[in-house]
């Protein structure tokens, strides 16, 4: 049976490459996109793409799950006081979930995207090589089943090569802008999504900015509007201050100093390994909490019985946010991921 390669193609530099680089390959290629709602413009994006490569296209309407999985838990994540990572579901339930279904049940014997990533036959993820754009972080939800189905064709290429590869090829318009880690808010304006999905928070009067002792510090119009780690933007005399934690419920944003903002351990809950979890219930690592930060040398503790874990690092780290995405590595190998649970309060 010939291997026969379906690509997510949403019309960007990346995708775009690594479909042309595949045809390079002598591959056969089939484009989907995802429709996730009226008129996305991905789908005429990679429609034009695939038009100019001479492989078939084909849109998928996934609007209603888009919005049952991926929209509207984002919005009431941030409603709740969590700050979560979309794209990693996206990646497991949509990508790598329904839209490769759906290649896989047009004859597709194998899953493309452009994720700076890479993986092998028996199931296992590792870093990109451009340590700058690695994206191994947001597939690390991905089961060994469906790792064993992909492509990472540009998971060994630098990003800035393959932005020069796709202008000299004209693969896509000079004019086309990278893409956002957010696809569906390309303005990054996450309080007005919040707003519109959960208008109750409209009703919520001013709340107050606390230390960690409860002295009144100044005031904020939606505790969801800020993030633990947040620096800037708080309005606040004296300090630096850094926010600690966002408590909805009683319209509270504590914030404190650099020092009251370190911890070491960090609780996580639907712990999952991508490898064969060691014998013993705990194992060094070197951990991210969110995709831009540098790994860290931990130790994670976890339970079987309960999909809980413990990171435990070995120095203090900060701007940890509940709803976010822990992954664990051995160097380049991803080992496992959890969501960060909330911290006791401060107050």
């Amino acid at each position: 049976m010939p291997e026969i390669i379906g690509i997510g193609l949403s019309g960007g530099a990346d995708s775009a490459y690594a479909a042309w680089h595949l045809l390079q390959q002598g591959r056969q290629v089939r484009a989907f996109t995802m429709s996730t709602g009226p008129d996305t413009p991905a789908v005429a994006k990679g429609r034009q793409v695939a038009d100019r490569l001479g492989i078939p296209h084909q849109a998928l309407d996934l609007g209603d799950v888009f919005e049952r999985e991926i929209l509207a838990p984002f919005a009431d994540a941030y409603a709740q006081g969590e700050t979560p990572s979309p794209c990693a579901v996206c990646n497991e339930r949509l990508k790598f979930g329904l839209l490769a279904r759906a290649m896989l049940d047009a004859g597709c014997t194998a899953v493309a995207t452009g994720h700076y990533a890479r993986c092998d036959a028996e199931g296992r993820l590792f870093r990109g090589v451009d340590s700058v754009k690695d994206q191994s972080y947001f597939l690390a939800r991905l089961t060994p089943a469906q790792l064993r189905q992909a492509v990472f064709p540009l998971g060994d290429f630098q990003k800035k090569d393959v932005l020069t590869e796709v202008r000299r090829l004209d693969l896509v318009p000079v004019s086309e802008k990278e893409s956002q880690d957010l696809c569906f808010l390309p303005e990054g304006d996450f309080a007005s999504f919040v707003l519109k999905r959960h208008p109750e928070l409209h009703e919520l009067p001013p709340g107050r900015i606390l230390d960690t002792h409860g002295k009144v510090l100044g005031s904020h119009d939606g505790a969801f509007r800020y993030t633990p780690g947040q620096r800037r933007g708080l309005g606040l005399g004296g300090g630096p201050w850094y926010v600690l934690e966002t408590d909805v419920q009683r319209n509270l944003v504590i914030v404190g100093t650099e020092e009251e903002s370190r911890v070491q351990d960090v609780p996580l809950r639907d712990f999952r390994w991508l490898v064969p979890p060691p014998a013993a219930s705990t194992l060094p690592c070197q951990a991210q909490l969110r995709y831009r930060m540098s790994p860290r040398q931990a130790t994670v503790h976890w339970d079987d019985a309960t999909g809980q874990a413990v990171l435990h690092f070995a120095e203090p780290v900060t701007a940890v946010a509940a709803g976010q995405l822990a992954v664990c590595y051995d160097g380049g190998q991803v080992l496992a991921s959890g969501w960060i649970q909330h911290f006791p309060t401060k107050l």
